[in-house]
């Protein structure tokens, strides 16, 4: 007998369509998504995949808007949109929107099971009030169990006190194919690719949003302390927007020898070919819950380089072997692995090899194997 399952999200996020499908094709599942808005404009340029999507799923009317530092989203329709669903227990994605304190209300006057959808972990660096510290744990008291995508966030969680039977891991996934066959696809004909995509012979990669807490200055400046011939041989390319860009863009001018590139954002499908012939990607984030841009690389088969307060990294990122770990802010010690991985061709090759290992049991089936038993086991 197949259990309703409504889950609640925020924005269609491409990289959460493959999961969802895999959830929807399920034999103990019948799966509905609610998600609260499109796409949040002020922060996300990607396409929405809307043909790609195959299972059931609506869009709730919304008010957006940005104060400052906070995002206000507000929806009309929640409590109607739940009971046409009929749960039998919903799965909720995050506890920082309004919609999410109503479906919990709403799960609890019906003796719904509701489960919470988690990625915090203890090295998130958003500023936490006692207040919200109080709500949070008020909220996380009436969940009947929560589904994490991997060891820092389940770590956080037994902070609160939580037993391990309620906490599922999920873990979080990228379609692995789509990013392994095009990247496979770009080696083949490198000339080529570099050609269309405007690609230079050997460079660093970084994938993200232009913000100070991505960690791209700690970047800039450690690009700037490599070795002028190391410079003068691999360049930087740096694929996003974002507020950051101009300050970036001003000190890259600085930087002499040296080519550092700034694409803008780069839509999904052009993404593979600049992973598959990068050196490596560097992902030097101050603070990041997870890091999908991980996952991307290294089904692309594209070594890592990491600051170790990543969500991802317990899981992923093993140092030596699928990549390289770094400290955040550390500009000095981003150098010189940044060095390491540029001079040594078999290391690179190693953990190209490794990282593709360890990413394909990160899959969609996988996360959507993670949720079906946490709702299974509360139903």
């Amino acid at each position: 007998m197949k259990r309703r399952l409504t889950l609640i999200t925020e924005i269609i996020a491409p990289y959460r369509i493959p999961v969802f499908n895999a959830l929807a094709t399920r034999d103990d599942l019948d799966l509905h998504v609610i998600f609260l808005s499109e796409t949040d404009p002020n922060l996300r340029q990607w396409l929405i995949y809307k043909n790609e999507i195959r299972f059931s799923y609506e869009v709730l009317p919304a008010f957006r808007r940005r104060i400052g530092k906070y995002n206000l989203l507000l929806n009309r329709g929640l409590p109607s949109a739940l009971a046409q669903s009929r749960p039998d227990a919903i799965l909720c994605g995050g506890y920082n929107y309004l919609a999410s304190w109503q479906a919990q209300r709403w799960a609890r006057r019906r003796s719904i099971p509701f489960l919470l959808w988690l990625e915090s972990t203890a090295a998130d660096q958003r500023r936490r009030t006692r207040l919200v510290e109080l709500l949070k744990r008020r909220f996380l008291a009436h969940c009947q169990a929560f589904v994490v995508p991997g060891k820092a966030s389940h770590a956080y969680l037994r902070q609160f006190g939580l037993p391990d039977a309620s906490i599922f891991p999920a873990p979080n996934a990228v379609d692995n194919a789509f990013y392994s066959t095009h990247a496979l696809q770009a080696r083949a004909h490198p000339e080529a690719t570099r050609s269309r995509l405007h690609l230079p012979d050997r460079y660093f990669l970084f994938v993200g949003r232009l913000v100070e807490a991505k960690g791209v200055f700690e970047l800039l400046n450690a690009y700037a302390q490599l070795s002028p011939a190391l410079r003068a041989s691999i360049d930087l390319l740096i694929v996003g927007d974002g507020p950051a860009r101009p300050a970036l863009e001003r000190r890259a001018a600085q930087i002499h020898p040296g080519t550092i590139h700034f694409t803008g954002f780069v839509q999904r499908d052009d993404l593979p070919p600049c992973y598959a012939l990068a050196d490596a990607l560097v992902f030097p984030t101050h603070s990041d819950t997870w890091g999908f841009v991980v996952n991307e690389a290294m089904a692309c088969g594209c070594p890592v380089i990491a600051s170790d307060i990543a969500g991802c990294v317990p899981d992923l990122v093993e140092d030596g072997c699928t990549g390289k770990l770094v400290p955040p802010h550390d500009a000095p010690q981003l150098a010189s692995t940044m060095e390491y991985l540029a001079v040594h061709e078999h290391a690179r090759s190693q953990m190209s090899t490794q990282a593709t290992q360890r990413i394909a049991a990160y899959s969609p089936e996988a996360c959507a194997a993670g949720i079906a038993k946490a709702v299974l086991a509360c139903v």
